[in-house]
């Protein structure tokens, strides 16, 4: 799987914990599934900036 895939799996997990969290109540649950949906979207922006440095470098 490739790193933006990987990524964009890690922000659905990370909703899913935050909505089961929202669901039972469970304060640690929604969180926790709001920290993995923004660690991985910095990480998808970080894979932005390597792909248009790239196509800088590239040209």
């Amino acid at each position: 799987m490739n790193d933006n895939a990987e990524h964009k799996a890690d922000e659905l997990k990370g909703k899913a914990k935050e909505a089961v969290g929202n669901a039972t109540d469970n304060e640690q649950w929604q969180a926790e599934g709001k920290a993995e949906q923004s660690t991985s979207k910095i990480k998808q922006a970080g894979e932005k900036l390597k792909g248009a440095a790239k196509d800088v470098f590239d040209k």
